[in-house]
């Protein structure tokens, strides 16, 4: 860009030097002739033919949440913040809640909508703004709060007079629990607004949903009362979309996986993001592990061409596919053609969301391409579908398992969650209930991109993306056996499938795991298992940095797997990169090679004088990747001992001394759980 503006402003001056008239009479003639064609082939051409019905909504949105309020007769809006879908879902359903109690609600995504239009709120009757706020990474907001968490952090607005409360969505095992939740209650109160009932803490750790069962079963009832309302006992269950069936449609017409716009699988446009994935094609797909029982693979994808830019640290975002035996069981079991052209219309023709996923399209290619059907279902799901079960035993179970009574959690925990129970499998199990299958999809979740810490660096391979993961299968306690959904997808990416090249519809997410500036710092890397992905990108950095001639500080690898003749990943890469100095030091922690279990943290523990000097005197950056439950927190644990036992401080100092280099940027965490 720069290079370009400074080609043209260096220009300018030559072109001024001349004092000649501007324009001939022949350039004038020639102009007018162009001009005077270019006019009538507009005025002729034809206009292009609308497609009727299915148009994408309008651009010109309505971005005034509150306009709509007014517009529509609502007094409670419902926002969402949403990494994997669950805020969102929470969201929509407290919306539709408020119908039951004579209230109308909206559920609204922050990012189409103008948030600081929030201080109107008080111009409506009887207004509420409910926040579902999942918080991500590192503390961090989802990607769609972001602009909204911006905006509390600047603003300095009145919201006096609104009236809201807050269901906070985390996961116990992360440093900074419900830190997006806690943060927006406190600041929402700050700014004047008040809170009308208490912040709910929502632990995906324990049991998400049923923390927000009885949330919202405390919630309601405090609202009817703080608003003077009673409850409609209108609990019958409420449809958000009608099905309208396409008997005679052109199937040019028809949505075949695409997210956004219709045949963007065929004529792939950049920039590529969450709504307009891109295909890359599988050009490795190898098994890492010599040996054991689980599969550990190394994928490649190719992006040439595709603009596509990442950095070592970032995540690759791929969208599955389900299994088609469970789809076509889903078929069998309902008694469905699964190859009927549907569209599910909202109801309600002011939401922003005009189908649950895109429209129209078969009911093969939505539970395969856009329904979670593999999780076990939420309550709500149980509830609204107990109406279409023939045995009343059935009926009852279901709506105890929706409901807060102990007993029905206890039902729930024990026949939903412990044993594992998919959609499939619950109609298996209840043979009376038989839901029609237009409902059912209107109640499943959406499926979900899954985000994989990228195991390669830019700087070696602009044109591919590495993947290291593992496949997830277990039997659950009523005999089945469970597949995870994008790792057994990933496993049959084969690199050439009859001819044909298998790809994998991805984009990039961002991340704040990044190398230190400064290539001298020493970098000390903790990754056991798969959480050795963004360190293969590192390293691979690393050498290539070392290679320019730069100065590059220590860098130290801490891995872990339980033997090394089974599972020890990239062995030849690693052997090799130490061999040439690329890695300083390389540590790796066999876990079951003998009596005594090894892990990550007993090493580093063996290395706490070096590691002292590395933290302590030169600077070192910390990176932490993998399991959160316990690896994360036994290193943790390991380096508040370090320090309390080299650096002379109390367990308190030692804490404080770590959160510091959190701060700083110098101990970074890409765990999950």
């Amino acid at each position: 860009h720069q290079l370009s503006s400074m080609h043209i402003s260096s220009t300018q001056p030559e072109a001024m030097e001349e004092e000649e008239p501007l324009f001939s009479n022949l350039d004038l003639f020639l102009f007018t002739l162009i001009a005077g064609l270019i006019i009538y082939w507009f005025m002729s051409r034809k206009k292009a033919e609308p497609i009727p019905e299915f148009k994408q909504a309008p651009s010109t949105r309505e971005t005034s949440f509150i306009e709509k309020m007014k517009k529509t007769g609502r007094n409670i809006v419902v926002f969402y913040g949403s990494q994997t879908g669950t805020g969102e879902e929470f969201a929509n359903r407290l919306s539709k809640d408020a119908q039951r109690y004579g209230m109308k609600g909206m559920a609204a995504d922050p990012e189409e909508y103008d948030m600081c239009e929030l201080s109107r709120l008080a111009e409506i009757d009887n207004s509420l703004a409910i926040f579902c706020m999942a918080t991500y990474g590192e503390g961090d907001p989802t990607d769609n709060a972001q602009d909204f968490y911006d905006w509390l952090q600047e603003s300095d607005g009145e919201l006096n007079g609104v009236n809201y409360t807050v269901f906070a969505l985390g996961n116990k095992t992360y440093e900074h629990y419900n830190a997006m939740g806690v943060y927006v209650d406190k600041r929402l109160e700050e700014l004047g607004a008040k809170r009308v009932f208490d912040l709910g803490m929502g632990d995906d750790d324990g049991n998400l949903e049923e923390d927000f069962v009885t949330w919202r079963e405390q919630f309601w009832p405090a609202m009817c009362e703080h608003f003077g309302v009673e409850a409609s006992g209108e609990d019958s269950s409420i449809r958000q979309y009608e099905l309208k069936e396409h008997n005679d449609i052109n199937m040019n017409k028809v949505y075949t996986g695409e997210f956004g716009c219709l045949k963007s699988f065929e004529t792939q446009k950049p920039p590529f993001d969450a709504k307009n994935p891109f295909l890359a094609p599988v050009i490795v797909n190898r098994k890492l592990n010599k040996a054991g029982n689980r599969h550990l693979m190394h994928l490649e994808v190719d992006i040439t061409g595709s603009k596509i830019r990442y950095e070592s640290g970032d995540h690759v975002a791929v969208y599955p596919t389900n299994d088609t035996a469970i789809v076509n069981k889903l078929g069998q079991i309902l008694g469905v053609d699964l190859d009927t052209v549907i569209s599910l219309n909202n109801l309600d023709e002011e939401s922003n969301k005009k189908h649950p996923f895109p429209c129209p399209t078969t009911y093969r290619t939505a539970l395969t391409h856009y329904l979670d059907i593999i999780h076990p279902p939420r309550t709500n799901v149980l509830y609204e579908l107990a109406q279409y079960a023939t045995d009343p035993k059935d009926q009852e179970n279901m709506r105890k398992m929706a409901s807060s009574a102990p007993e029905g959690k206890a039902l729930y925990q024990s026949f939903v969650l412990e044993d594992n129970r998919n959609i499939l499998a619950i109609l298996e199990d209840l043979p009376s209930l038989r839901p029609p299958i237009d409902h059912l999809c209107e109640l499943m979740p959406r499926l979900q991109a899954r985000y994989y810490s990228i195991a390669s660096s830019s700087k070696v391979h602009p044109n591919s993306i590495h993947i290291c993961a593992v496949l997830v299968e277990y039997t659950t306690k009523t005999g089945r056996l469970t597949k995870g959904v994008a790792t057994t997808w990933l496993k049959n990416k084969l690199v050439a499938d009859n001819g044909h090249k298998s790809t994998v519809p991805m984009y990039i997410r961002k991340s704040q795991f990044r190398l230190p500036f400064k290539a001298s710092n020493p970098v000390i890397m903790v990754g056991p298992g798969t959480g050795i992905a963004p360190f293969m990108g590192f390293i691979q950095e690393r050498g290539w940095l070392k290679e320019q001639g730069k100065e590059v500080g220590e860098t130290v690898l801490y891995f872990g797997c339980r033997h090394k003749n089974e599972d020890y990943l990239y062995q030849e890469d690693l052997e090799e990169a130490e061999k040439t100095g690329v890695i300083t030091k390389l540590n790796v922690a066999f876990s079951r090679d003998q009596e005594q279990k090894v892990y990550v943290q007993h090493l580093l523990r063996t290395n706490k004088e070096d590691l002292w000097r590395q933290i302590h005197t030169d600077n070192a950056h910390i990176y932490i990747c993998g399991d959160a439950r316990n690896m994360a927190r036994d290193v943790q644990t390991a380096f508040y001992e370090i320090a309390e036992e080299l650096g002379g401080m109390t367990r308190t100092q030692a804490t404080d001394y770590i959160k510091k280099l959190m701060t700083k940027g110098r101990y970074s965490q890409d765990v999950w759980s």
